[in-house]
């Protein structure tokens, strides 16, 4: 059973910043839909994640809400106003989305990278100002690469380039971060210490976050609201302790599990006990 929780007020409500209004998408064009009237809204300052079975579409949600993919109905709105309009420049200025697996020329160089994050924001001749160098030396001692910077790519671990990802998507200034799957291909370490700046964005800049996360204790653990998606629509959405239960396992994931209080008493642990 669907389950259409109400979005809270108070701590957990928050003025609007991204809004989808009823949006099919799918790629490539003429192929079968992948969101079939979804709705969505996240809250400024807000950090989701999304989560849900392959094929649900978590990626295909990202790419709308960052105007990659055009729904082919419906609208997505950013800051109350129809992200079609929008001026291209000005999307950039304020919204940020990491892919999975990001891929540029690897002989670039970790400070070449970082900088690219200032493009949305130099003029016609590219000439860097003084608030591009304030903004690109913050990014880089804010997700702590610093001793990389004069590294390449190609010579990184995946730990170290999703961080220097990360900061090239800082140095935007963004008002919004979009993250597809950033801990995949992540040992748990670099997992946890990707997601912890991740969180250290949103509290401390105020970032809003939209996340694709794999791991439901992750999501649990990271997110303030957790989005369950099935089939192409929202199944859940509320917070961790909400929606994260039992019947969402069963009804959404196919799987017999348990959901118990955290060693602190308020986290969850969620425990898989096998297929349905």
């Amino acid at each position: 059973m669907r389950q259409r929780l109400p979005r809270r007020q108070g701590p957990y409500y928050r003025t609007p910043k991204l809004f989808s209004e009823s949006i099919d998408a799918g790629y490539p064009a003429g192929e079968a839909l992948v969101l079939r009237g979804l709705h969505l809204e996240i809250g400024d300052g807000d950090i989701v994640a999304l989560v849900g079975p392959n094929g649900s579409g978590k990626s295909t949600l990202l790419r709308a809400l960052g105007r990659v993919l055009k729904p082919r109905r419906g609208t997505v709105y950013l800051d109350g106003r129809a992200m079609r309009e929008w001026p291209t420049r000005e999307v950039a200025r304020r919204l940020a989305l990491l892919p999975q697996g990001p891929t540029l020329a690897a002989d670039l160089s970790v400070h070449e990278l970082v900088w690219l994050g200032r493009s949305p924001h130099q003029g016609m001749l590219g000439l860097p100002s003084r608030k591009d160098e304030e903004a690109v030396r913050s990014a880089i001692e804010e997700t702590g690469i610093t001793p990389l910077t004069g590294r390449r790519l190609s010579e990184l671990s995946g730990g170290e380039r999703q961080r220097v990802w990360v900061a090239m998507a800082l140095a935007q200034q963004p008002q919004v971060l979009l993250l597809d799957e950033p801990t995949t291909f992540l040992d748990l370490n670099h997992q946890l210490e990707l997601l912890d700046l991740i969180r250290y964005l949103n509290r401390e800049h105020g970032i809003t976050v939209v996340m694709v996360l794999h791991d439901l204790n992750q999501a649990a653990r990271y997110a303030r609201r957790v989005v369950v998606l099935k089939e192409g629509d929202v199944y859940a959405d509320g917070t961790p302790a909400e929606v994260l239960t039992p019947e969402t396992l069963r009804d959404v994931f196919g799987v017999e599990g348990q959901v118990l209080p955290g060693p602190d008493g308020v986290e969850l642990v969620i425990v898989p006990v096998g297929r349905v």
